[in-house]
């Protein structure tokens, strides 16, 4: 890993979790696309409303998924809904973020996020427990039952994982065991994987903001990018093989 690299990642996890949300930890807004897109926001997860009947793409995540700074219309899960309309495929983001959030967390909120059902997860944990230099064992085993118990509910929920670093500081050995769990989970319950979630974002002045941590409205749309890349061949196919 490049040096640049390497200290942006320091940079961006040092904070991901600096400032938590002061709404309920149960927060669960849909996410709304730009004007004109067409989409349409829900009060949460469990929310009914006249998008009911599209396939709902379930965010789970921490501040980064949340759009600290920037407002949850200008997250990268917003970017998500207006991309999803403009390709005339019918799904409803639904953004489950917490400011803070450690794969723990989102283990233990899994069940109230899970209300709705799911058509595809998209799991945004780990940058948080990179930065406290938690087991990653246990980040391990809490992404398996995430995607376990996903799976228990609604079998045949599409998973995505995004991928997070750990700061360099960690050491080696510990770097590179966290780096590995992301493609050995994908690989074990043949979840879809965006590699690292912040790619050509982490480290550019230009595309984060003034705490160096949070990516800008631009990079919030590049964040997007890198995670449509994987999420949008997946709803494609799942859209042609439901009509």
């Amino acid at each position: 890993m490049g040096g640049k690299i390497a200290l942006a990642i320091a940079v961006a996890l040092s904070g991901c979790g600096g400032q938590r949300d002061a709404r309920a930890p149960a927060s669960a807004v849909a996410a709304t696309a730009t004007a004109g897109a067409g989409a349409e926001t829900s009060a949460g997860v469990g929310a009914a409303g006249a998008g009911g009947e599209r396939g709902v793409v379930l965010f789970l995540g921490t501040s980064l998924t949340a759009g600290l700074g920037v407002g949850a219309e200008s997250a990268y899960p917003a970017v998500i809904q207006a991309l999803i309309d403009s390709a005339g495929l019918r799904f409803r983001v639904v953004n489950a973020e917490l400011s803070g959030e450690t794969s723990a967390g989102g283990l233990r909120r899994l069940e109230w996020s899970l209300q709705e059902p799911v058509s595809v997860l998209v799991v945004e944990l780990g940058a948080n427990d990179g930065l406290r230099g938690l087991s990653v064992d246990a980040l391990r085993r809490n992404l398996q039952t995430i995607i376990e118990r996903t799976r228990e509910r609604y079998p045949a929920a599409g998973i995505v994982i995004a991928g997070m670093e750990a700061p360099p500081n960690m050491g080696g050995p510990y770097t590179r065991a966290f780096h590995a769990v992301y493609p050995e989970v994908a690989k074990q319950y043949g979840a879809a994987l965006v590699p690292f979630l912040l790619e050509g974002v982490a480290g550019d002045p230009g595309l984060n903001q003034a705490d160096r941590i949070h990516p800008t409205v631009e990079g919030q749309r590049l964040v997007a990018r890198n995670v449509w890349r994987v999420l949008g061949p997946l709803l494609e196919k799942r859209a042609a093989s439901n009509p």
